[in-house]
């Protein structure tokens, strides 16, 4: 399940709201993250595919269980049902004509959403989204205008609390992790940037002391040697480490033991990571564009995403003036308290309540 749905999900449990009942329909999957609580029931529903689970099932489960109103968390939902529908559009990239690129995968997920979106939205009561950002894009992007509303992530109050310092360090040992590092989270979808942080990464490791190494994680080896050789730099691949895949709990130690954190993606409806940072007191460069200043608060550096040179620039700014490097942080952990996973829960529930005074 989505971190995001997860999340917000766990926090309605906790809250309880007086005088709702909550099904939550899930497709069965071995990593069974939640259960029934109270008047929370957990009801898993079985389908070959998400599509026939999503424009079949689910409205055959909404008719059986005698549901009041669905919330679709995920940017789509039945292309047409009955009951009052509010749906989650955490962003509209994929409806947008982005830059080509990304996996199979990441293709025919977008060709569906592409889709299906347009026809639900048409028959929607309310649609949630992340951000002021992503409401004006939602806005003027659809003929037919249900009403929007802005309902920010929020992050784990586990990115707050400094952890023992034992298990700081043992995170760093099972990672393998440097002394000193620039810290970026590699994806290969073509809005995260990851070749232009590359090449600033290349131009601040040729103008940094040699201790200095860059943790690119969940992302391939090969793919970095690549472009470290077209740009005539493979003498540098022994300062790039690839820790792999990171668990969630083990985030927090590895964002507070960087230097930097670089987040300079070229299109995001919210960016989770950029407060998650902040919240365990490390300095982000994000960039100048879509929600990412919205959201970081005035408290991070913003650069232009398609100017590598720019986040090379920022980066090594941080990197050299310690007054920097500490408002940064402070300003940060600052900003990122304005978030959290209940405010989202809250303010979930108060459209749910809305929509059905309406019905």
């Amino acid at each position: 399940m989505d971190i995001v749905v997860l999340e917000m999900v766990r926090n309605i449990i906790e809250i309880q709201p007086p005088g709702l009942k909550f099904y939550v329909f899930v497709k069965p999957d071995q990593d069974e993250c939640l259960e029934s609580v109270g008047r929370v029931e957990v009801v898993k529903l079985h389908a070959n595919t998400y599509p026939f689970w999503e424009q079949v099932a689910l409205p055959a489960a909404c008719r059986k269980y005698g549901i009041d109103l669905l919330h679709c968390t995920s940017n789509t939902a039945p292309a047409w049902i009955e009951i009052p529908l509010l749906i989650t559009l955490h962003d509209i990239i994929y409806l947008e004509n982005r830059r080509a690129g990304g996996t199979l995968y990441q293709f025919f997920g977008n060709q569906y959403r592409r889709w299906i979106t347009p026809r639900a939205v048409k028959h929607a009561e309310a649609l949630i989204t992340v951000s002021e950002f992503e409401k004006d894009r939602i806005q003027n992007y659809f003929e037919y205008q249900p009403e929007v509303h802005v309902v920010y992530n929020g992050i784990s109050g586990l990115f707050f609390a400094e952890p023992f310092e034992a298990h700081k360090y043992l995170v760093k040992d099972s990672y393998g992790l440097p002394e000193k590092f620039i810290f970026f989270l590699g994806n290969t979808d073509p809005k995260k940037n990851t070749e232009n942080v590359l090449r600033a990464v290349v131009k601040v490791l040729e103008n940094t002391e040699k201790d200095l190494q860059f943790v690119i994680a969940d992302y391939d080896e090969i793919k970095v040697r690549k472009l470290l050789k077209s740009l005539g730099r493979e003498s540098l691949l022994h300062r790039f480490v690839f820790p792999g895949y990171i668990k969630n709990d083990d985030l927090p130690s590895i964002y507070r033991l960087a230097k930097v954190f670089l987040y300079p993606s070229l299109r995001e409806s919210f960016g989770i990571p950029i407060i998650e940072a902040q919240a365990c007191g490390t300095p982000v460069v994000t960039s100048n564009t879509s929600s990412m200043p919205e959201v970081s608060g005035g408290a991070s550096l913003l650069v232009n995403p398609d100017n590598y040179e720019d986040i090379a620039e920022k980066t090594m700014q941080i990197l050299t003036d310690e007054n920097l490097s500490k408002k940064l942080s402070d300003d940060g952990l600052k900003n990122a308290s304005r978030f959290s996973w209940k405010k989202t829960a809250e303010s979930t529930i108060d459209i749910y309540n809305l929509i059905l005074e309406k019905s």
